[in-house]
Order: structure tokens, then C-alpha cells, then sequence
């Protein structure tokens, strides 16, 4: 089953099942969080509280919604403060060279490049631990909240100072925190987990400030188990032709650390564990755009996809105003 949270012709949200062109409006249910918080509730799965709802086939068609800018991010909470965004590097096989050959002109700085082959070797030698023992913590960052989020078809908004405005095609996991205090996975989605790796090629401490940017994940959240092996492809065009194109992989058969890992070293923070919050959780990507020496510009479009998920994540770059000067805080 695959979800998508969209605005009807009169402005309200609406969560549907994708059936090729067709949406089943599920009924009396108007966000993905509320769905999966009675699931909760009535100890079923996401898939039966939407049998136990029901649908009802909607007047409009799945293209006509991405097309009009009306697909929202699948999952998502009211308040943006209570929808934290994060995620994990080096998780993926080949990702450690992808990351060294992204810090190459950088050759003096040999701590970078033997760091990052550091944290590659632990998640390749302990990300997988047997069931239930906790494996290798993988390297972890904060992106934003809920308002970083750019809904699918729409725009990331590259501020003014930045120095790379760089895809990143992953998958992310989506997850709502029950009343009961724990987790729950809700399901899976495309991700674009939008950075400046030109300002992280300086120096790897820039990493969290190179992730302070505009996200996008979905149209789809995939809801249940994730294949194993996971073929996708990113692409950036520019004036209606392919720039650059490339497959990439994902699936614990091409990742160094289990998701299972993943999850727990994430969500064995207390401070995650607030109910009714959401998560979206980037986990990795061995390919980058970048690493090929490409450098985007305003106007240019991501496109990542993968069969799996429906239909592909698409957005644009545009320059953003600056929001604020130096000088400008005042004292009370």
C-alpha cells in the first residue's frame, strides 16, 4: 500500500491509497499522522485501520495532483516544531569513497579522508549486529524541523550565502511517537535530502552547517516491509535535457548498517521520544552529483526515482532572500 496526503479542489487535506491514476480518499481521516495514531490506538496496522475507515474513489486523478502542486509530504505534523528531521551518513556501501572523493581537492587534510574511512570501517565491521544487540553508532546530524520541508513539485529555496545548492537521492523513514512513548515506523518514502557539499568539502566540522537546508521527501510512503535490494535513479536536468544521471542503490543488502541499527541509535535518545511527535529520518546515499564535478544552478530539477515508490520526487532550485544581516540583533 502506498499513501500520499494531498489538498482537495477546495483546500482541505485528504489522505489517499495511490491505485495507478486513481486516489481512494481514505474517509473521515484528514492527516497521515491522525491514521497512524488510531492504528495506535486500536492495536492495528495501518493497512487495517484504513480497511476499517474505508475509501472512496476521489474526483481527481494522482497527475493532476502533482502537476497542480496539491501532493503534500506524506507525513507531516500541524505544529512544524513537532516534526524533527535527521539523518545518517556513511551507511551505504560505497559511500565512504563517494565522501572521500568529494574532500579530494582538500589533500592536505588527510584527517578528513582517514575520519571518514574511520566511521565507514566501524559501520562495516559492527552496523550489523545479531538480533538484539546494539551495533556501531553510525555518524548522525540534525537538519531542521517540519518548515524545512519542501512538498513534492515545488522548489527548495537555496539561500544566499550558499555555496552548493547538491542533491542527495535517498530513502527515508517515517515514523509518529505513540502516547505509549515509543515509535512506531509508519512507512518508508523518496528523499532529497538537499545540502552544500562545497561548504562541507572545506572542512568535515562544516558537515552540520552544510545540512542546515531544505528537504523533501515522498510523493509515496511506502507502507510496510523494505525490499532488500532497492535500484533507483537520480537525475538533474536543465533546459529540458538530462545533466547528469545515475543509478543508486539502497536496502540493507547495499548498506553497511541495518535499519534496525539505525533506528535504535537514533530513537535511544528520551528527548525523541515525545508523544504524538513525528520523525523523518534520511538514511544515507553512496551518490552524489558532486562527486562528478557537477555544480547546480537556479532553475535546474531533481528528479529521484525508483519503481518501488510510485511515482518520482521532483523539485527545482531557486535563490532565496536573505532573512537576516549581520549586526541586526537587538540588545533588550
Amino acid at each position: 500500500m502506498r499513501l500520499i496526503q494531498f489538498e482537495d479542489s477546495t483546500g482541505q487535506r485528504r489522505v489517499g491509497v495511490v491505485e495507478g491514476d486513481s486516489i481512494q480518499q481514505v474517509n473521515g481521516i484528514s492527516s497521515t499522522r491522525a491514521l497512524a495514531l488510531a492504528a495506535i490506538a486500536n492495536g492495528r496496522s495501518l493497512l487495517q485501520e484504513v480497511k476499517a475507515m474505508g475509501t472512496a474513489l476521489g474526483p481527481e486523478g494522482y497527475t493532476g495532483l502533482l502537476e497542480s502542486g496539491r501532493v503534500l509530504a506524506p507525513l507531516d505534523h500541524e505544529d512544524p516544531a513537532h516534526c524533527l528531521i535527521s539523518g545518517t551518513g556513511l551507511t551505504h556501501l560505497g559511500s565512504a569513497s563517494t565522501r572521500d572523493k568529494m574532500h579530494q581537492k582538500n589533500v592536505d587534510d588527510q584527517a578528513t579522508l582517514t575520519d571518514t574511512a574511520r566511521m565507514f570501517q566501524w559501520g562495516i565491521d559492527g552496523g550489523r549486529p545479531a538480533a538484539g544487540k546494539v551495533g556501531a553508532q553510525p555518524e548522525w546530524f540534525y537538519k531542521g524541523d517540519g518548515s524545512i520541508v519542501v512538498r513534492p513539485n515545488q522548489a527548495f529555496q537555496s539561500p544566499d550565502f550558499a555555496e552548493d545548492a547538491g542533491e542527495e537521492p535517498e530513502l527515508t523513514g517515517l515514523y509518529v511517537i505513540g502516547e505509549d512513548g515509543k515509535p512506531y515506523r509508519v512507512g518508508f518514502a523518496l528523499g532529497n535530502e538537499f545540502s552544500d557539499h562545497v561548504m562541507e568539502r572545506r572542512n568535515y566540522l562544516y558537515l552540520a552547517h552544510s545540512k542546515l537546508r531544505n528537504c523533501s521527501y515522498g510523493p509515496e510512503l511506502r507502507v510496510g516491509v523494505l525490499p532488500r535490494h532497492l535500484a533507483g535513479t537520480s537525475r538533474i536536468w536543465r533546459d529540458g535535457q538530462v545533466l547528469w544521471e545515475k543509478e543508486f542503490l539502497s536496502g540493507e543488502d547495499n548498506m553497511c548498517h541495518s535499519l534496525e541499527n539505525l533506528e535504535y541509535h537514533h530513537f535511544k535518545y528520551t528527548q525523541f521520544l515525545r508523544p504524538g511527535d513525528v520523525h523523518v529520518h534520511f538514511f544515507g546515499t553512496a551518490t552524489l552529483s558532486v562527486a562528478d564535478n557537477i555544480k547546480t544552478q537556479p532553475g535546474d530539477r531533481f528528479e529521484v526515482s525508483m519503481s518501488e515508490f510510485g511515482a518520482p520526487l521532483c523539485n527545482t532550485i531557486e535563490v532565496a532572500a536573505a532573512a537576516f544581516s549581520i549586526g541586526e540583533i537587538k540588545s533588550l
